[in-house]
């Protein structure tokens, strides 16, 4: 139910052509597969708790000992599991790293610990925190265990305070520390065009929209303008002449320097999900450098089927074309002031925590995540997204200038703190057009966080070792239990 509720965004795609059953049926198999690890958790939990308890324990270990041992569960053994099976949910097949506990704690201010060890941290976390509720309320109501005095037991909750109390107080240690001095500002103009995926109304005209929205921007002067996902689909291919010549119309409308926009590109008889990076060219004027990044991380039944390149008339069943994954690379702003790689992520693949840790790995100095999300209009997904692309900065210590077609768009600071474009009332603007300028400070020297060094390396050290003990107390069990039963039928 949970899963089904949270999905409750996907039937939206019925009213841009997807044929409802085989939406309905996407949403439910999706929220079934997804349910698979609540399950898991249940199940490798249960198993946890049993060790705890001493079940199945032919040394009868003793009362101090089991206690340990619940410590142990309710501290170490259930935060990890939960955070390993949600890094396996967004990595297996592809991965789906959709609302993770973590996000969700990451728009309440509280999310700094992901510069320690990412959105698993933070939902290890909110584990930790649930866990001891349930512990404080068990011991409301069942008995002390023989042997632990119920004033003992209070470390249950003194323990996950001093934790939780010590991961925050290393987040704040370990935060890094750039020069306040040392930072650029970038003027940075977003563009939230909001026009349909599927079908245009016979009225709409594209280059007024543009004109009105793009001059609007023009007082700013920006460094840098940043257009959806698919934006270009109206003007052709990134690297043909319909798009070029839209670049440099609308640098010379907004009165920037640069331009970041999302269409396809073609190559031989590969196609990709690109963003163009258009530059003013100094020696003509009018004209445009251009620079690409080919989308990595490609959305399976979304972008391309499963094995269409080896059976390709699988590719008729892509909604959007079989396309061909990019490589890693970042793109470069260049302005009189120095010149700032930086990182693009593409609709789903903000998601990726891996992928944007490696382009800031690689020197990115902030990141660019455009989204093209009014393929699900008039639904919560937009903001969904949106949430994930706070978990990236607080991940990486970037700026995240974010433009989604349909919303949400803004930016967000490295704190992750977000400034979105909003309706009157404060709420992020989603299904309706607008501009936004920030300044963006970007750092000359940016440190990396504990994140970016170490990935999630450390999660899953603690999670394959969790898992071998399980296994290994499993099958000492078990071997037990046979000797047992022979020395029975020897000495009956």
């Amino acid at each position: 139910l949970f899963w089904i509720a949270t999905l409750v965004w996907m039937p939206a795609i019925v009213k841009n052509g997807g044929p409802w059953p085989l939406v309905v049926l996407g949403w439910f198999g999706l929220a079934a597969y997804c349910a698979l690890y609540f399950g898991a958790f249940g199940w490798l939990a249960s198993r946890a708790w049993m060790w705890a308890a001493g079940e199945g324990d032919l040394d009868y270990p003793s009362a101090g000992r089991l206690y340990l041992r619940r410590l142990l569960v309710l501290l170490l053994v259930e935060p990890v599991l939960w955070a390993g099976l949600e890094w396996v949910r967004g990595n297996f097949l592809g991965g789906f790293a959709w609302n993770q506990l973590g996000a969700a704690l990451a728009q309440t201010g509280f999310g700094a610990p992901a510069s320690l060890g990412g959105v698993a941290l933070l939902s290890a976390l909110v584990l930790l925190v649930n866990g001891t509720f349930a512990s404080i309320a068990e011991r409301m109501w069942r008995p002390a265990p023989l042997g632990v005095p119920r004033t003992v037991r209070f470390v249950e909750t003194l323990l996950p305070i001093l934790l939780v109390w010590g991961v925050y107080a290393a987040t704040a240690k370990c935060r890094p520390w750039t020069d306040p001095d040392r930072r650029v500002p970038l003027s940075v103009g977003v563009v939230q065009r909001n026009f349909p995926c599927v079908f245009r109304a016979a009225e709409e005209n594209p280059a007024k929209i543009y004109q009105e929205l793009l001059a609007s921007l023009r007082p700013f002067s920006c460094d840098l303008l940043v257009l959806p996902e698919s934006a270009l689909a109206e003007w052709g291919p990134v690297g043909g002449r319909g798009a070029q010549a839209f670049a440099a119309w609308a640098l010379d409308k907004a009165g920037a320097q640069a331009l970041v926009a999302g269409g396809e590109r073609r190559e031989d008889s590969a196609l990709y999900n690109s963003a163009a990076l258009y530059r003013r060219d100094p020696a003509q004027a009018g004209s445009v450098e251009l620079s690409v990044y080919d989308k990595v991380h490609l959305v399976p039944f979304g972008e391309y089927i499963p094995g269409d390149k080896v059976w390709p008339f699988l590719q008729r069943f892509a909604p959007v074309g079989s396309c061909t994954p990019g490589t890693l690379r970042l793109l470069e702003l260049k302005s009189d002031r120095g010149t700032f790689p930086f990182g693009v992520a593409i609709c789903y693949e903000d998601t990726d925590a891996a992928l944007v840790r490696e382009q800031v790995r690689r020197g990115a100095r902030f990141l660019v995540f455009i989204t093209n999300d009014s393929w699900f209009s008039r639904s919560v997904e937009p903001v969904q997204h949106a949430w994930q692309s706070v978990v990236r900065a607080l991940e990486t210590g970037r700026p995240v200038v974010r433009t989604g077609n349909s919303g949400v768009s803004g930016f967000i600071l490295p704190s992750g703190a977000a400034h979105w474009l909003t309706d009157g009332d404060g709420t992020p603007l989603v299904d309706e057009r607008g501009v936004q300028a920030e300044r963006l400070f970007v750092d000359e020297e940016p440190v990396d966080t504990v994140y970016v060094r170490f990935g999630d390396g450390p999660l899953l050290v603690l999670f394959g070792g969790i898992l071998l003990a399980m296994l290994a107390i499993r099958i000492a069990n078990g071997r037990k239990v046979r000797r047992s039963l022979s020395e029975n039928k020897a000495n009956p």
